[in-house]
């Protein structure tokens, strides 16, 4: 993994756009591992077809990715020469064996490491200069200095073994005259915690749990700079009932967790609901049910989020749709629940969030997330007053003649509880009220395309998808995009207009039961025959199988019409 982090960084220096996707075996700790890199010139959200090279620092266990680490016969297998041969899953393939004697390289040279030898080697496949590979080492072990020079010369020397591939290898990348200023290296756990930094947060509570605990690493340094506080509660019982305590007391406030932890805060969201406390909830999806696939990505928490609470409990559901995306879709989850008083979940992945990416630096939107906050001795104050907005001021607790009641049970205006009928659908009302007729604006959606012919999405699906999309109108096929980042509450007017002139949708997603189709039908009259294109994970979508796809489905538009 620290190779292709470095790998990554060094792409970056040299001016490319990159991408990391981190993948390991069924265990959370330890065990095999593999970093996989996709570089290129323009922005790159998703991996490609097939690798160019795999690059093995040892067989053991390699044929677990076998899946994973599609290989044609123009790829490299390259290993070392004294750990045998490579796992026949990869060898069917097709691809060319190289050897390369890591361990051979580093024996005698104190403190060098072998991957630091397929760094040298993988850099130089894919055309970096040698100079930006020593310069992303040098700034990871400036603290070492000694163990430095040793794997500086190991590095090198890996890069000077491609030299004897030339006419295997595959094409090196074009490298620009000059390194564009303003990108940045991050995760997409990374990102969700800047976003929640940027827009005002600064409580989180939360209990460690695969594949979101990197939200909360990144976030405890940094809430501490700020004079902010992170909490690691016992479970996420009690991280979920901390963050409503703090946001309740006025304090913008976040948990990071993943499905099963999402299950167990279903009873506290309830509560969110009814007492309109302002809370985010940022969801990095992975293989389900029950525990499930801790370290692999699956779109399969979606019907959970937008209908998994016990009576009518309108919130907001959102999913960025890129590692970049999830600072911005974040920072606005903070904000929308600020403004409208109401739980967020924000559903991430595991692919977005402990992948790794070169991204154009995300624009600052400006300012932190603002609440409608109820005014010192307001006359006649009612904390739940049936606005024609929805949305009514919320005290802070101490706050001089603004006592009211806070709690899970059905209440008046005042906050009183109740358990008569009118009270009980005035606040229904007011609670969804609030939610559909709040104005969201463009962000709702990435919109793309004028095609009859559209494609609906959401999330890290996201990527596969446009890029799928693009390779299909280079054979004459155009598609519409239309990928959803916001979820719930659905926009019926805005989907409208999204899909004036559609004639055909097809729905594509990574899980079993096609839950974004359903949703979307249960909700809306989706235009022609809607169908879906779904699948489970662990294996994300790529763009060749949905190309194929697409060319073929599109075909299939083209003959009903023609029979019409």
């Amino acid at each position: 993994m620290t190779a292709g982090t470095l790998l990554l960084d060094a792409a970056a220096r040299a001016g490319l756009y990159g991408l990391m996707v981190r993948t390991s075996g069924p265990q959370i700790r330890g065990g095999e591992a593999a970093a996989l890199l996709r570089l290129g010139p323009q922005p790159l959200a998703t991996l490609d077809d097939r690798f160019d090279m795999l690059l093995a620092i040892d067989w053991q266990n390699l044929h677990r990715f076998a899946d994973e680490i599609p290989l044609g016969p123009a790829s490299l297998i390259v290993g070392d020469s004294g750990e045998g041969e490579a796992p026949e899953a990869l060898l069917a393939s097709g691809a060319q064996a190289v050897a390369l004697p890591l361990k051979k390289t580093v024996k005698g040279a104190t403190g060098a490491w072998v991957n630091m030898v397929a760094l040298g080697f993988g850099g130089a496949i894919a055309g970096l200069p040698v100079e930006v590979l020593e310069e992303a080492l040098r700034a990871s072990w400036k603290r070492n200095p000694q163990a430095l020079e040793a794997n500086l010369t190991v590095l090198r020397q890996g890069f000077a073994f491609a030299a004897g591939l030339e006419g295997k290898r595959p094409q090196p990348l074009a490298m620009p005259a000059v390194a564009p200023a303003g990108r940045w290296l991050i995760s997409g756990n990374e990102a969700a915690g800047f976003g929640a930094i940027r827009a005002g947060v600064r409580f989180v509570a939360a209990y460690p749990i695969t594949p979101a605990t990197e939200v909360l690493e990144w976030l405890a340094p940094a809430l501490t700079r700020l004079g902010g506080t992170l909490l690691q509660a016992e479970d996420e019982l009690a991280s979920i009932n901390m963050i409503i305590g703090a946001a309740y007391g006025g304090v913008p406030s976040l948990t990071a967790t993943a499905g099963p932890g999402l299950a167990l805060m279903t009873e506290a969201i309830g509560l969110a609901v009814t007492a309109e406390v302002p809370i985010v909830i940022v969801d990095v999806m992975r293989g389900g049910p029950s525990t499930g696939i801790p370290a692999k990505s699956e779109q399969s928490d979606l019907s959970f989020a937008v209908d998994g609470l016990p009576g009518d409990a309108p919130r907001l559901v959102l999913a960025p749709t890129s590692i970049g995306d999830c600072l911005t879709t974040t920072e606005w989850a903070v904000r929308l629940a600020e403004a409208l008083q109401a739980p967020a979940i924000v559903l991430s992945d595991q692919f977005m969030g402990q992948s790794r990416a070169v991204v154009d630096q995300p624009p600052a939107t400006g300012g932190t997330a603002q609440r409608l906050v109820a005014a010192a001795n307001t006359p006649g104050y009612l904390r739940y007053a049936d606005t024609p907005s929805g949305i009514s001021p919320m005290a802070i607790p101490g706050t001089p003649g603004t006592t009211y009641t806070a709690d899970g049970l059905e209440h008046t205006e005042k906050g009183i509880p109740s358990s008569q009928a009118t009270d009980h659908s005035r606040q229904l009302d007011k609670r969804e009220r609030k939610l559909m007729q709040y104005d969201y604006g463009p962000r709702w959606a990435d919109v793309e395309g004028e095609a009859d012919l559209a494609i609906i999405t959401f999330g890290s699906t996201t990527g596969a998808v446009r890029e799928a999309i693009a390779r299909s109108a280079l054979q004459g096929v155009g598609l519409r995009l239309v990928a959803l980042r916001l979820l719930a509450p659905l926009q019926p007017a805005a989907l409208d207009r999204a899909l004036a002139g559609v004639r055909q949708v097809l729905v594509v997603e990574q899980n079993h039961g096609g839950q974004l189709l359903r949703y979307l039908r249960s909700r809306y009259d989706l235009p022609g025959r809607a169908t879906g294109l779904h699948r489970p994970g662990p294996l994300p979508l790529r763009p060749g199988e949905l190309t194929a796809a697409f060319i073929d489905w599109a075909a299939v538009q083209g003959s009903r019409e023609g029979r019409a």
